[in-house]
Formats: C-alpha cells, sequence, structure tokens
C-alpha cells in the first residue's frame, strides 16, 4: 500500500499548494486583474495572438511544458532511491517551479506578450537582452536538435504509438475549425475527441479483442507500425521537422491550440488510468507476467541509494536531472513565447501556470512510482528471469548502463504493468503509455518550434536596430517562414550527425541532438534562474516583495553552474571532466564555457543595477492604438 499512500499524499499536497501558495501568489502579489486588457484582446492577429478559453490554453501549455522531461528525468534520478527524487519533485515543482512558471507568465502579460528575453532587455539593460535571447536560442536548438530523435526512438521502441500520434493530426484539425470558427461549447467536441484517440490507440495495438476477417485487419495494422518503426532516425527527424514547420507557420487555433488540447485530455485521462491501475495494484495486487498470479505491490527500489556505481554526486546532479516535474527553464518560454498571447482574461494565469505545473509534479510522482514499484511485475519477468529488488538491481545497478531510452521504457512498462492490474490487454496498456510519452514528446517540439521563431524575429528585430547593415538579413530571419526555416534547418543540420563516438552510417545519421545533450540539463537550469532574476527585478522596480523569488533564483543559479563546473573540470561519473578526457568533446566544452560565463556576466550586471533599481520604473513600451491596453502595462 505504500506507493499508493505516496500519490494520495502527493496528490493532496499539489491541491493544498494550488489553493494556498498558488492562491497568495496570483492575488496579493500580482494582484490578477480580470477587467485588465491581456495581449490576445489588445493584439489580436488571430495568427499568435488569440483570445481562447483558459481550458485550450491549459492544454497546450501543459503538455508543453511536460515532454518527456518529467519521464526521463525521475526515472534516472530513482537511480539514489525514490526518496530523493520525491522530495525534490514535491518540494521543487510546488515552491520554485509552479511560482517560475506562473511569474513568468503575468510578466509576459504584463508586457504584450513578449518574451522573458525581450523583457530581460528593459527590465535590466540592452546587454542583457542580448545575452538571454542568445540563451534561449542555444537551448531551443538543442531542445529541436534531440526531440526528433527521442520521438524516433519511442516509435522503434513502442511501434504501437506510430499510428495515434498521427492521427491526432486530422483530428485536431476538426475540432480546430469546428470551435474556432462555428463557436460553441467545448464538451461535446471534446468528448468526441477524446473517443476517437483512444480508437486510435486502440487500432494502433492492432485492434486486441475484435476478430474481425480472422485477425487480418489487426495483423496488418501491426504491420505497418513495423514497417515505419524501422524507418532511418534521421528520416523520422526529417519528417517530424517539416510537420513543425507547418504546424509554427500556421495560426495557433488551426492545428497548436486544439492538437494539445485534446492530448492534453488523453494525456489527463491516461494519468487516471495510471492511479487506477495503481489502486487496483495495490488492493488486489499486480499480475506475474510469467504465471498470471497477483503479486503484492511493493517498492522494489531503495529509499535512499547513496552511493550508485559510477554515478555523480546526488549533490548537485539530482536537482539537474530532474528538471521538467520539479522546475525547468523551458517553461519560462512556453510561459512567455505562447501561452501569453492566448490567455484571455488575467485570472486565467493561476490556472494556467500555477496548475499546469503541480499537474507536471503529479505526473513525475506518478513516473517514480511506476519505476520503483511497477517494474516489479515485468521487463526481464515477462521472460521468467527477475522480478522484485532483483530486477531492480538488473536495471539500475550501473549508471553507465542507464540511458534515457531505458529510463522511458521502464516507465512504460511499469505504468503498464498498473493497468493491466484492472485487467487492461497488456498490448493495449503498452500502446497506451507509448502514446503519452511521444504525444508529450510531439508537442514539446512544435511547440519549440513556434518558440524559436518568435526569439529569432525578436533578435533579428534587436540586430537591425543596432547595426543598420543587417537589416537586409534581419528583415528575412524576422520574417515568420524565414525565421521558422531558419529554426527547422538548423536543427536539422545538428540532428543528421551522428553521436559522439560513432560512424557516419544510415543507423547513426539523426543522433547529433546527443552531442549537446549532456549539458542541456545544466543550461536549462540556469535558464530559470536567470528567468527568475527577470522578475525578481520587474517586483523590485514595482517595490513588491521579492524574497520568494531570490532564493529560489539562488539557488537555481549555483547549483545547476557546479553541476557544470564538476562536469568540465572534475569528474563526470567517476571518469575525468570532459576537458580531461582522452578524447574531449570540445563543442560540449565550449558550450559550456559560454554558458557558465554568461551567467557570469548577466549576475554582475544584475548585481550592480539592483541597487539602483528599486522604485524605479523600466522604459514603457511604445503606446498602442487602443487605450486600454494600459491597464495590462
Amino acid at each position: 500500500m505504500a506507493p499508493l499512500t505516496i500519490a494520495l499524499l502527493a496528490g493532496v499536497a499539489f491541491l493544498v499548494a494550488y489553493h494556498t501558495y498558488g492562491r497568495w501568489l496570483a492575488r496579493r502579489i500580482f494582484k490578477l486583474d480580470p477587467e485588465a486588457t491581456v495581449p490576445s484582446v489588445a493584439l489580436n492577429d488571430d495568427r499568435d495572438y488569440v483570445p481562447t478559453n483558459r481550458a485550450v490554453v491549459f492544454g497546450h501549455h501543459f503538455t508543453s511544458i511536460a515532454g518527456t522531461g518529467p519521464i526521463v528525468g525521475p526515472a534516472l534520478a530513482i537511480t539514489w532511491g525514490w526518496l530523493p527524487a520525491l522530495l525534490w519533485v514535491l518540494l521543487g515543482s510546488i515552491f520554485i517551479g509552479a511560482m517560475h512558471d506562473l511569474s513568468t507568465l503575468v510578466v509576459s502579460l504584463r508586457n504584450r506578450g513578449q518574451t522573458v528575453g525581450d523583457i530581460a532587455g528593459r527590465v535590466l539593460n540592452r546587454r542583457v537582452r542580448f545575452l538571454f535571447l542568445g540563451v534561449l536560442l542555444l537551448a531551443l536548438w538543442v531542445v529541436l536538435g534531440i526531440f526528433g530523435w527521442v520521438i524516433a526512438s519511442v516509435f522503434r521502441m513502442f511501434p504501437e504509438a506510430i499510428l495515434p500520434v498521427f492521427l491526432q493530426i486530422p483530428i485536431a484539425v476538426w475540432i480546430g475549425l469546428k470551435v474556432h470558427r462555428r463557436g460553441g461549447n467545448l464538451l461535446w467536441p471534446s468528448i468526441a475527441a477524446l473517443a476517437l484517440m483512444y480508437a486510435t490507440v486502440w487500432l494502433g495495438a492492432g485492434a486486441p479483442g475484435f476478430a474481425w476477417t480472422g485477425g487480418t485487419v489487426g495483423a496488418a495494422i501491426q504491420g505497418l507500425n513495423a514497417a515505419m518503426a524501422a524507418w532511418p532516425i534521421w528520416f523520422w527527424v526529417a519528417v517530424l521537422l517539416a510537420y513543425c514547420y507547418v504546424a509554427s507557420v500556421l495560426p495557433v487555433w488551426t492545428l497548436l491550440q486544439p492538437r494539445d488540447y485534446i492530448n492534453s485530455l488523453q494525456l489527463i485521462s491516461s494519468l487516471g488510468l495510471i492511479v487506477a491501475g495503481l489502486v487496483a495494484a495495490a488492493v488486489f495486487g499486480g499480475i506475474a507476467p510469467v504465471t498470471g498470479a497477483r503479486m503484492p505491490l511493493e517498492l522494489v527500489a531503495p529509499p535512499v541509494n547513496a552511493s550508485p556505481l559510477n554515478a555523480p554526486p546526488i549533490v548537485p546532479f539530482l536537482f539537474v536531472i530532474v528538471a521538467c516535474g520539479a522546475v525547468s527553464g523551458f517553461h519560462c518560454l512556453v510561459s512567455s513565447g505562447t501561452s501569453s498571447k492566448q490567455l484571455k482574461n488575467e485570472t486565467d494565469a493561476q490556472f494556467v501556470g500555477y496548475g499546469s505545473m503541480l499537474t507536471e509534479g503529479f505526473l513525475a510522482t506518478l513516473v517514480i512510482l511506476a519505476v520503483a514499484a511497477g517494474i516489479g511485475f515485468g521487463w526481464e519477468a515477462r521472460h521468467g528471469d527477475l522480478a522484485g529488488s532483483a530486477l531492480w538491481g538488473r536495471l539500475y545497478g550501473n549508471w553507465d548502463t542507464i540511458t534515457s531510452g531505458a529510463a522511458i521504457a521502464a516507465f512504460v512498462v511499469g505504468a503498464a504493468n498498473f493497468l493491466e492490474a484492472m485487467g487492461i490487454d497488456h498490448t493495449m496498456a503498452t500502446a497506451l503509455m507509448g502514446v503519452l510519452v511521444a504525444s508529450f514528446a510531439g508537442t514539446t517540439l512544435d511547440t519549440a518550434t513556434r518558440l524559436q521563431r518568435y526569439v529569432t524575429q525578436e533578435l533579428s528585430a534587436a540586430a537591425g536596430a543596432s547595426v543598420p547593415s543587417l537589416r537586409p538579413i534581419t528583415a528575412l530571419t524576422g520574417s515568420t517562414h524565414g525565421a521558422t526555416l531558419l529554426a527547422v534547418l538548423s536543427a536539422f543540420v545538428l540532428a543528421i550527425l551522428p553521436r559522439p563516438g560513432t560512424p557516419w552510417n544510415a543507423e547513426t545519421l539523426g543522433t547529433g541532438g546527443l552531442i549537446l545533450w549532456p549539458v542541456f540539463g545544466a543550461t536549462n537550469q540556469l535558464l530559470a534562474g536567470l528567468a527568475l532574476l527577470v522578475v525578481a527585478f520587474w517586483l523590485w522596480r514595482r517595490r513588491l516583495p521579492t524574497w520568494f523569488v531570490i532564493g529560489p533564483a539562488v539557488f537555481m543559479l549555483v547549483v545547476p553552474a557546479s553541476a557544470l563546473v564538476w562536469q568540465v573540470f572534475v569528474a563526470d561519473g567517476g571518469k575525468p571532466g570532459w576537458l580531461f578526457q582522452e578524447t574531449p568533446n570540445w563543442p560540449l566544452i565550449v558550450v559550456s564555457i559560454m554558458a557558465l560565463v554568461l551567467q557570469v556576466w548577466l549576475v554582475v550586471e544584475a548585481i550592480l543595477l539592483w541597487p539602483r533599481a528599486r522604485g524605479v520604473l523600466e522604459e514603457a513600451l511604445p503606446q498602442l492604438q487602443d487605450p486600454r491596453v494600459a491597464k495590462s502595462a
């Protein structure tokens, strides 16, 4: 019963946090005003700035920030035991992550939907704007370069997820056209879309339990899935980036919003299924894969594993590896890049910003339980080999053998075992969890493309204004299609390279994002610290309390920086630091040092400016023709 008790207590903690700390931030600190004119209304262009129902924005925001981060991170960090990972998820998401997401969303709302990079240039100085936008550009480049490989890897491990993920696109376009063009209530289109989504998962799994035409249709679907799963990774990356180009230039209501919304329905209902399966496994026991007998649900992972073989030290690396699910700098890009341009009421910010992060924290909690307890019934146990703690030792006995792919598979298998405890077919259960992972990754990929377009356009505008001779170039990169094309092509150039230490061949092409992936965790967390620094200055200039931001900001600057220093100069999992290895990965080293120098530069700028900024408002944005916008400034 311990896993079920943990899940229930975590759920209660998140609910209490939303209605106490979250409400205090929304009402007492930011004073969210239902009458304020928001950017989606003042700048409505029916493409990026679109007033939208808060349920739809929540769906977009939640699925975009989640990705595979809250799955991979906790499933890797459990190497140090389930208790440290769980405590960081609970405390981090409530006091840092959700506060970070809400505050960056509100500050963007009060600045006409500008990204946090643009806002940094006004609340600090213009140099900071260029530096910050450069960090955002690099972070998103790595996300785009790696997530195509992640999705392709999920498809290879779980081919039954392919068909449902692609059938989401026409369903999304249908619901987008219906709701945006015709208006009306979202209830019935939502129910219909959810039913269609689960029908596609059932089809993708080969239509289990339905013996039509002697099973030939199901076999044909499974054969199609297997054929597509065998496509080279570079081809998958090309297909996915091409889709992202189209999704990024279309109006948000056409594909981005509805796809994320119906994804959120399917994903949240899947989380409900995991909880129901957890209850069934706790009460009745899980199903042993070989004998079919019921096995008691118990935590097979240790609560604390202080010295895993070849693993880096738990401090600071726990706080870097578990990013999404506790706090993530990528979230400030979604809050200030897309969500702030869609909210039609300021008071919706608490539900979207704070609520989405807590939902992600609960997802990370379920991941920890699926890996710490759910895998006790499966994996090698399906072949009569291992179960329980012996299985745990096989999977997590050596840090060097744990990969992100193995972590994702551990979650999918563990969560599917919960579902099987309710009597759901094994193939269908695995398909549901595989689709959940691939859908999260897919929504992050297309949102990141749109965000990269915004950042490129803002950087182009800043460069063109500062250096007039660059205006012919910045006019091209500052356009919608030019910025999007630059985003997807640069990501493809990175992705098409082979991963470090492998030859050039059809199997390794498309894995180039792995070149910089080891540094992404630390730079992502540094971005969260820098975003909180921007929020602190925005509050400080208005003589508002900053104590609840300063502590988390310092923590999120010091801890990731120390992780980078350790990886570059000291050691990495018991081996020499990157700089002192026999064959140094110079791109990784250069990016890491650049990130450290950039952070120090920004922090020095902030320290010098801080005493002079209190009560001094930043330069106001140019007036719009509609005077109502003044209320949101």
